[in-house]
């Protein structure tokens, strides 16, 4: 899964810097975990096309990206997302 996630945001985003981490280890007995993990994703991510978009614009694109795989098995998903230069 992540590899997909990754995938689809690099075809999507074109960025700049992207790092995708399962962090479903972290998650275990809580809601929307399950063996085998790949259910909770932290994703930070730097793009161009983040530039001069609100933080719930930015969020909205990724999720817009990730769309299939938040229907289909990821239960949550962390992002970090900024523009080449921020902080």
């Amino acid at each position: 899964m992540a590899d997909r996630i990754a995938g689809k945001l690099t075809t999507q985003l074109t960025p700049e810097h992207l790092k995708v981490i399962d962090e479903s280890h972290q998650h275990h007995g809580h809601a929307g975990w399950r063996e085998g993990g790949e259910t909770h994703f932290r994703v930070e991510i730097v793009s161009l096309a983040f530039a001069g978009k609100s933080r719930l614009e930015r969020h909205r694109l990724v999720n817009a990206a990730l769309s299939e795989e938040l229907a289909s098995g990821v239960h949550a998903l962390a992002i970090a997302a900024r523009a080449p230069g921020e902080r």
